[in-house]
């Protein structure tokens, strides 16, 4: 993977569906295994300004194990650019396939107990500048379309960079108290995952990386076994990835 030549990129993913949705877009695939045991596939990507090479991997779910997982994958590929693409819940103006650009995360469960109840003390997390920057322009744009299947191009699918919150539990209900915890104290942000806070984490502490978060919405906390029934994690890991290669594509390396 250390070919100086060309950028190196990373794309972590927490589940099955959302690595091959991002394994999509690469050719020249091989498989890596890592000198602790984690099984990689290393890639190309063509993108306007660069080919890219990029390195893959699935590492579960949760904060804690991607903050550990992100910082292994950034050890060994040593890349400049490092992405989490994959799949959330929908909390407010969004609809089944729409794509966040995570602006920030916030680590929703840290805080107190009290007597009086919990005391939020969110830690939180933001996307770097530029590729952040980047993926704010090309939300304005229908360039990324052109990523997806034919039958898809046309559908109204709706790109909006804002924060998320990222906690260790599957919220599956509008009634839960997560949900009315985050809409009480975190009420900008959109989407809800597992993942993001410690993405974030271990990406700040690694110099001049850019790195971002992209989600597909794949439910909208009600009836969530119902859509994912329906396909719509499939539909959203796919319009996820699609706008995080078209980023990547036109991202500049300096």
């Amino acid at each position: 993977m250390k070919d100086s030549s060309i950028p190196r990129a990373v794309i972590l993913t927490a589940i099955p569906l959302e690595y091959k949705a991002v394994r999509a877009h690469m050719t020249n695939l091989e498989e890596l295994v890592h000198p602790k045991g984690n099984v990689y596939e290393k890639g190309i990507f063509t993108g306007l300004y660069h080919n890219w090479q990029i390195g893959i991997a699935e590492i579960g779910a949760g904060n804690y194990s991607c903050a550990m997982e992100a910082e292994r994958a950034i050890t060994y590929f040593d890349p400049e650019v490092i992405l989490f693409v994959g799949i959330a819940g929908g909390i407010k103006d969004l609809r089944l396939g729409d794509v966040v650009a995570a602006e920030k995360a916030y680590g929703y469960e840290s805080g107190k107990i009290t007597a009086k109840g919990i005391q939020t003390r969110p830690d939180v997390g933001k996307s770097s500048y530029i590729i952040f920057e980047r993926a704010k322009a090309e939300a304005r744009r229908d360039d990324w379309k052109a990523r997806l299947p034919v039958a898809d191009q046309a559908k109204d699918i709706k790109i909006i960079a804002k924060p998320i919150a990222a906690g260790e539990k599957v919220v599956a209900a509008t009634r839960s108290d997560v949900y009315k915890l985050i809409k009480t104290h975190y009420n900008d942000a959109v989407a809800v995952e597992m993942e993001g806070s410690g993405f974030f984490e271990a990406c700040h502490a690694n110099g001049d990386l850019q790195f971002l978060i992209v989600r597909g919405i794949s439910d909208l906390l009600s009836k969530k076994s119902a859509t994912d029934a329906q396909g719509f994690q499939e539909f959203a890991a796919q319009n996820a990835s699609a706008f995080a290669f078209e980023v990547l594509s036109k991202f500049k390396v300096r």
